[in-house]
């Protein structure tokens, strides 16, 4: 069943399949929607989203402060709110798993089970965050002048992606179409206002965290092999796996091995 839900004015897309316990809550990366997870169908209730300003369909949000984390975390509560969702295991990916953690801090109430794929905590040193925060607005700029065709070729060129140029044809041409069609000017405000360096520090916060958190990793995803590590060190309740012949987005690349790894947090 797919459903618009409206949350302050805001039509979010929701898909919801199967039934039962548990329930789950899938947010995907930047320039993705909730079709990503279409494959990942784990036991009981499943919760796909397009996230504030993704999606084919989006309204062009005029205000790009809308896209902070703390607007993001609290429509998402709202949002739950209005689904009368029980503690939910909350599934985030990249851009989606920096989402998901914000929420789970703000709202821990709300979270059963947190699943970080790919994801990190931001960047701890104010320089680097810093610097980080000067390249996004950068890339939000190019993507305002040049349009979604040319920036999305220079994403899928990143090293990040190299293994997804390995998927069958069909399903490259699947997630380069999600990419560009989206709205210009919320992709670019997305960067701006939700990117790495824009978002909060929650290193310092992590050890507070007393949800259990579930790490994926691919196994060719080195630089967030790194963050996962320094992850685990941080969290109370946190276990690490490590999916092998994968980049950097696992569900997409092996949806049979991710669906085994979620289903097999509730074994």
């Amino acid at each position: 069943m797919t459903k618009q839900v409206m949350v302050d004015g805001y039509p979010y897309e929701v898909t919801i399949t199967g039934s039962g316990a548990p329930t789950w809550v899938f947010l995907h990366g930047f320039m993705g929607t909730g079709a990503d997870f279409a494959q990942i169908q784990p036991h009981g209730t499943c919760v796909y989203l397009n996230l504030f300003g993704f999606g084919p369909d989006a309204p062009v949000v005029s205000d790009g402060t809308l896209f902070h984390m703390k607007q993001q975390t609290q429509s998402l509560a709202s949002l739950f709110k209005t689904l009368d969702l029980p503690p939910v295991n909350l599934v985030g990916y990249s851009m989606g798993g920096r989402l998901a953690l914000g929420f789970a801090l703000a709202y821990p109430e709300l979270v059963a089970q947190l699943v970080l794929e790919g994801a990190t905590a931001g960047i701890d040193d104010m320089t680097a965050r810093t610097e980080r925060q000067l390249a996004d607005n950068q890339k939000a700029a190019r993507i305002e002048a040049t349009g979604m065709e040319a920036f999305v070729q220079a994403w899928e060129a990143l090293p990040m992606f190299a293994s997804q140029k390995l998927l069958p044809q069909a399903q490259q041409t699947f997630m380069h179409q999600q990419r560009v069609n989206h709205q210009a000017n919320n992709v670019a405000n997305s960067l701006r206002y939700m990117g790495t360096g824009a978002q909060p520090n929650y290193w310092p916060a992590l050890s507070q965290l007393l949800v259990p958190v579930s790490l994926l990793v691919g196994q060719r995803d080195l630089k967030f092999q790194g963050l996962a590590a320094k992850l685990l060190a941080a969290l109370p309740q946190a276990q690490l796996k490590i999916i092998e012949g994968v980049g950097h987005n696992i569900h997409f690349e092996a949806p049979v091995q991710f669906r085994e790894a979620l289903n097999a947090l509730n074994d």
